[in-house]
Formats: C-alpha cells, sequence, structure tokens
C-alpha cells in the first residue's frame, strides 16, 4: 500500500505536521468532486450559510456538504436543521477553498446545499 505525503501548515505548535493519504481516499475525494461538478452543470445548488439555512428552514435542501474547516456552532446548527428537515448532511473532506474549487467557483464556500442534483448520482451513494 503506498501512501503520499501531504504538508499541513497550521499546527498548535507551528511546526510542520505529515498526514498519510492514500490512494483510495484520493479516489474518493475525486469522485466526490466530479459528482460535485456535474450538480453544478445541471442540478439546482446554492453555496452559503444563509441560503443553506433558508432552504433547510424551507425543506428543500436534499443534501447539506460541510467543509472540514467549518465553524462547530455553524456546524452543528446545520446538523440540528438537517436532521429536522430530514435530509443528509455530507462532512467534505477539505477545507473551504477546496469546496469553492471543487463547485467551480474562485472564491471560498463552507456550506454547499444541493436541491436537485440534475444527473449526478450524489443523492443515491450518502
Amino acid at each position: 500500500l503506498k501512501l503520499q505525503f501531504l504538508y499541513l501548515i497550521g499546527s498548535r505548535e507551528h511546526t510542520p505536521t505529515l498526514k498519510m493519504v492514500s490512494k483510495k481516499a484520493k479516489r474518493g475525494q475525486e469522485n466526490i468532486n466530479q459528482r460535485l461538478q456535474l450538480v453544478v452543470k445541471s442540478g439546482k445548488y446554492s453555496l452559503g450559510q444563509r441560503s443553506a439555512l433558508g432552504s433547510l428552514r424551507g425543506g428543500k435542501a436534499k443534501l447539506v456538504i460541510v467543509s472540514n474547516n467549518c465553524p462547530a456552532i455553524l456546524r452543528s446548527t446545520l446538523e440540528y436543521y438537517a436532521m429536522l428537515a430530514k435530509s443528509s448532511v455530507l462532512h467534505y473532506n477539505g477545507n473551504n477553498i477546496d469546496l469553492g474549487t471543487a463547485c467551480g467557483k474562485t472564491f471560498r464556500a463552507h456550506v454547499m446545499t444541493i436541491t436537485e442534483a440534475g444527473d449526478s448520482d450524489i443523492l443515491g451513494k450518502i
């Protein structure tokens, strides 16, 4: 099993830490990114916490994708609203910059809400 090393900045002691990422995890991340790109092309989605909370309150959201560096209070609020709306929550294995890039945007996004998947099968795989 080959492992790749990823250099991370921002640990508590300001010393570099190494995180091992397996090829299988990397392939899974690419698979999610491809599905997100398909949703952006053919489905309906929204980016941002305000629109996510609004669509969850209205019961329109089917899937909520949260980045791994989303603030804890926002994450727990989104999970609570998703539980009430009976929608799924996917914890994206990347930060907000990666989530925005996966959607084809040039800005950061902590939260992505999918209301219609379009041609993508992302709702069936979760």
